[in-house]
C-alpha cells in the first residue's frame, strides 16, 4: 500500500500503518494475502481522489480490486490466500524466530518469498490499478455499492475511508474469500487504535481485534469466507449492490459495527 500510495504522490501514514493487521491474511488467519488488502486500499484511495465520495468511486474501487487480484494470481500460481501462497501457518507459529526464518527462507514461491513477491507485485499493482481506474465505469449505481463501505460508515469512518475499503466487497474484488466487511472492521479499528497512540508492534496483541473477531464469528455462524457466509459468489458489481440494498449481511454488518 505504501509503495503504491507513494507512486501516486499521496502517502497516507495513518491508513498505511493501520493496514498492518491485515497481514497474514486477516490477523494471520491465512485468508487473502495482506498485499491484496493493501493494494485494494491504495486503489480505493486513488478512486476517491478521482471520483470523490459515492457509488461511482465505490464501483471503481471494486473493479480495480478485481483486476489487482487477477494480476496477483499471475505471480502465485493462481493462489490468493496467504496460507496457500506461503504454505506457512502463522496462527501456529506466532513466535518471532519461526516467522523471521520463514521470511528469510520463503515458502513454496521461492527464497525470501514474501519480500520478493512484494517487490515484484508493487509496480504491477500500480500499473494495473491505474489502467483499471482509467477505464469506463459501469452505468450509475444506486447506493450502497459495497458492503465494506456500508460497514465503514456505520463505524463512523469518513467518506474517503469508506471508498478506500470498498474494494474489499465480496471478499476483495468479489472473489468470495475472507469477508471484506471483517477486513474493513479490522482496518478501521487499527486506525482508531493508532490515533490513540497504539504502537504498530502491538497490533496483534490488541484485545479490540479479538472483540471484532468474536462478534464476527457469532454473526457469521463461524464462517470466515464471503461465499460461505452468503451461500453464493457474486457475478458482478450490480449483483453485489442489489444484495446489499436488499439487506444482505445487514445483521453481520451491525454486529461488526459493535
Amino acid at each position: 500500500m505504501g509503495v503504491v500510495d507513494a507512486s501516486y504522490g499521496h502517502p497516507m501514514e495513518l491508513e498505511e500503518a493501520a493496514s498492518a493487521p491485515l497481514a497474514g491474511g486477516l490477523l494471520n488467519h491465512g485468508y487473502q494475502c495482506g498485499m491484496l488488502w493493501g493494494a485494494a486500499l491504495a486503489a480505493g484511495g486513488e478512486a476517491y481522489r478521482r471520483y470523490g465520495p459515492g457509488p461511482e468511486a465505490e464501483a471503481a474501487a471494486i473493479l480495480a480490486a478485481e483486476k489487482l487480484l487477477a494480476t496477483f494470481q499471475t505471480r502465485t500460481q493462481n493462489e490468493i490466500n496467504c496460507s496457500e501462497v506461503t504454505e506457512f501457518n502463522f496462527q501456529e507459529n506466532m513466535q518471532l524466530l519461526p516467522i523471521l526464518r520463514f521470511f528469510v527462507k520463503g515458502g513454496k514461491i521461492g527464497p525470501g518469498a514474501c519480500f520478493r513477491l512484494a517487490a515484484g507485485y508493487a509496480p504491477d499493482a500500480f500499473s494495473t490499478m491505474d489502467e483499471a481506474l482509467a477505464d469506463a465505469l459501469p452505468e450509475r449505481l444506486s447506493p450502497p455499492v459495497s458492503c465494506a463501505a456500508v460497514l465503514a460508515r456505520k463505524m463512523g469512518a469518513t467518506d474517503q475511508h469508506a471508498v478506500m475499503a470498498s474494494g474489499f466487497a465480496g471478499g476483495i474484488g468479489l472473489s468470495g474469500g475472507g469477508c471484506g466487511a471483517l477486513g474493513a472492521a479490522i482496518w478501521i479499528t487499527a486506525m482508531n487504535g493508532r490515533k490513540e497512540g497504539l504502537q504498530k508492534g502491538a497490533y496483534f496483541d490488541n484485545p479490540d481485534f479479538q472483540a471484532v473477531i468474536d462478534r464476527f464469528l457469532e454473526a457469521s455462524a463461524y464462517e470466515f469466507e464471503c461465499r460461505a457466509i452468503t451461500g453464493r459468489k457474486f457475478d458482478d458489481i450490480h449483483d453485489h449492490a442489489a444484495y446489499v440494498r436488499g439487506g444482505g449481511c445487514a445483521d453481520l454488518i451491525a454486529a461488526l459495527a459493535g
